[in-house]
């Protein structure tokens, strides 16, 4: 967040704990999470201008970490996973998600355009079970390095992380 501050980048990343959202909470309470995270986006101004939120996701249990990167301007949400799979391992993560972008749109009367969509990044792999923490600090790093929101116009490069195409 220091890097950020002082500079654009402040006004298009913006980063939610993952203290504030992870599977475990999302099982006891998923209203007050779906609900800290509207507020989240509240806070964040008007949103009118694409943007992306970083929210690094665990799975509990100490599990596996994924990045979540929302851009609720354009109802696009991608999806960042060091194994193989996409967002349907975590039902309950997209549907809190999905629910709190849609809230938060009704909340300041922006019209739906449409349905929110899920894109999977094609990112490198781990190989083996402990570097998925790792991996999803690289991808916010590469991601704010490039200054970009638009993540599938990036392509990994094992040498240089993300690199525009």
């Amino acid at each position: 967040v220091t890097l950020l501050r002082g500079t654009e980048l402040c006004n298009r990343f913006n980063f939610i704990a993952a203290s504030r959202i992870n599977a475990t909470l999302i099982t006891k309470n998923p209203t007050s999470v779906k609900n800290d995270l509207v507020d989240r986006f509240m806070a964040a101004g008007d949103n009118t201008t694409p943007s992306l939120y970083f929210l690094p996701f665990n799975s509990g249990n100490g599990g596996h970490w994924v990045l979540v990167a929302m851009d609720i301007s354009r109802l696009i949400v991608y999806y960042l996973d060091s194994l193989s799979g996409d967002w349907s391992k975590y039902p309950s993560m997209k549907k809190t998600v999905d629910a709190a972008i849609i809230k938060f749109r009704s909340k300041k009367n922006y019209r739906n355009r449409k349905d929110i969509t899920w894109i999977r990044v094609q990112c490198p792999q781990q190989n083996n079970s402990v570097d998925c923490g790792f991996f999803v600090l690289r991808f916010m790093r590469d991601i704010i390095a490039l200054n970009r929101i638009d993540i599938p116009k990036m392509v990994w490069n094992n040498n240089l992380g993300f690199i525009l195409i």
